[in-house]
């Protein structure tokens, strides 16, 4: 009789579990599942677009300034007394002529001086420290190696041009700026900055400013080299190779820091006016850490437009540094400004559209991006250097050896051209010709 009044109780124990466990379950909250499609986490850590993004654009007209055929193409255009907003080139690109202009790409040093043409003459920088004039026909004039006494051979890369009449300001990544003739090469001055890593220069009236070591600015007297004044910004551990050149509207200089800040100051004395930053970071990316501002800052129509390579880009009121917008894309290079609208190469290999008003996408298109396109094997990805408006279209010159042209309207690609050895600097167009620096050292021409 205990055996078998035990076994009810243990029979009734378990009914009463069951139970117990049938009210439970049905107290719990049902798991809710949401609409849509899915979407691998890996997708968005290694930069795709989404399929929706895609979806959403759209075309929309756009008008373009008038086509201007320039002669030259002096300094950096993000200050628009030096700049053509669209010069006049053909559509159809046939390669005209290519010289060699010094050392290419390698593994530890790197072309990022764009070219810049006045006078008939193009003049270029290559990976080290060789300065090199080439007529517009294409016949080497003079070279010459801007490496300090100081230094040896491989210890710098980098630099910038910008020429000033018959003079060419050249930084150098080894901390100098130097001034030589345009038509001899000769050495005018030379000025120590204290820094290595020396962004491109700008000339405007009787001071060239520069950037040196990302978190200095400097005013250089262009006659004679002699400093007038300098800045400070927040120092940064890890900054992008060639600082973007200072621009220069109504009064103010504003330069551009490792830090993600910009700071506009007076122009003759440097008294600090605003500053502005250009941060945020996109989740899930180790570029997204480096805090540079490397979409190149550019002028009009009182906004300056900046981005970085870490998902930001940003407008700001050029008198006051006020905030007009923010979006949630990085800019790898020029942030171009054209009509109603912003287009840049975002930090996820896209050629964008955005609003100007309010940053808001209108379209994007994919460009090329990992050189290897396996899973185990996405770390190096294709350089777009870019975009410029010349000849009605786009131009995006890129490291695996094609220039592409795009409609500013749609976003499609208009045409292909190739570059032997990639691209290493953007475009440049002056006198109806595009000029473009391959990753071999050669100055290339395309009419």
């Amino acid at each position: 009789m205990r055996d078998r009044g035990m076994g009810l109780y243990a029979h009734r124990r378990a009914v009463l579990g069951l139970v117990a466990l049938a009210i439970l379950a049905g107290c719990a909250e049902r798991e809710i599942i949401l609409p849509g499609k899915r979407e691998p986490i890996s997708a968005a850590l290694s930069g795709e677009v989404s399929e929706a993004a895609a979806l959403a654009d759209a075309a929309r007209d756009i008008t373009l300034p008038p086509q201007v055929a320039n002669a030259d193409a002096t300094q950096s255009f993000g200050t628009p007394a030096f700049r053509t907003d669209h010069p006049q080139l053909n559509q159809t690109l046939t390669p005209i002529w290519a010289v060699n202009i010094g050392d290419g790409d390698s593994r530890k040093h790197r072309i990022v001086a764009d070219p810049v043409v006045a006078g008939g003459r193009v003049f270029t920088l290559d990976a080290e420290t060789t300065v090199s004039a080439v007529s517009t026909s294409g016949q080497l004039l003079w070279q010459r190696d801007i490496l300090p006494d100081r230094a040896e051979d491989g210890d710098g890369t980098g630099g910038g041009l910008a020429v000033d009449g018959d003079v060419l300001y050249v930084s150098s990544g080894l901390g100098t700026l130097t001034a030589l003739d345009t038509s001899s090469g000769g050495t005018l001055w030379t000025q120590e900055l204290e820094a290595i890593g020396v962004g491109r220069p700008t000339v405007f009236e009787n001071l060239v400013y520069v950037m040196a070591g990302d978190d200095t600015g400097w005013a250089i007297e262009k006659d004679d080299g002699r400093i007038a004044w300098q800045v400070t910004s927040s120092e940064t551990r890890t900054n992008v190779l060639g600082g973007p050149a200072p621009i220069v509207t109504d009064g103010l200089t504003v330069f551009s820091f490792g830090s993600g800040e910009m700071q506009a100051v007076f122009r003759q004395g440097g008294l600090r006016r605003w500053d502005a930053s250009v941060l945020g970071e996109r989740q899930g990316r180790a570029l997204s850490k480096v805090d540079d501002v490397t979409g190149r800052p550019i002028a009009k129509d009182g906004v300056i437009y900046a981005g970085n390579q870490s998902g930001r880009t940003v407008a700001v009121n050029a008198g006051s540094g006020t905030p007009i917008w923010t979006t949630g894309e990085g800019a790898i290079d020029t942030v171009l400004p054209v009509g109603d609208s912003v287009f840049l190469i975002s930090d996820r290999n896209e050629l964008l559209r955005l609003d100007a008003a309010d940053g808001s996408r209108v379209w994007g298109t994919r460009l090329p991006n990992f050189v290897r396109d396996r899973p185990q094997r996405q770390s190096e990805v294709f350089a777009h250097h870019g975009p410029v408006l010349a000849g009605g279209r786009l131009l995006v010159a890129s490291s695996d050896e094609v220039l592409r042209s795009f409609d500013p309207t749609t976003g499609g690609l208009a045409g292909v051209t190739d570059i032997p050895g990639g691209a290493s600097t953007a475009p440049v167009v002056a006198g109806q010709t595009l000029y473009v620096v391959s990753r071999k050292g050669q100055l290339l021409a395309y009419r």
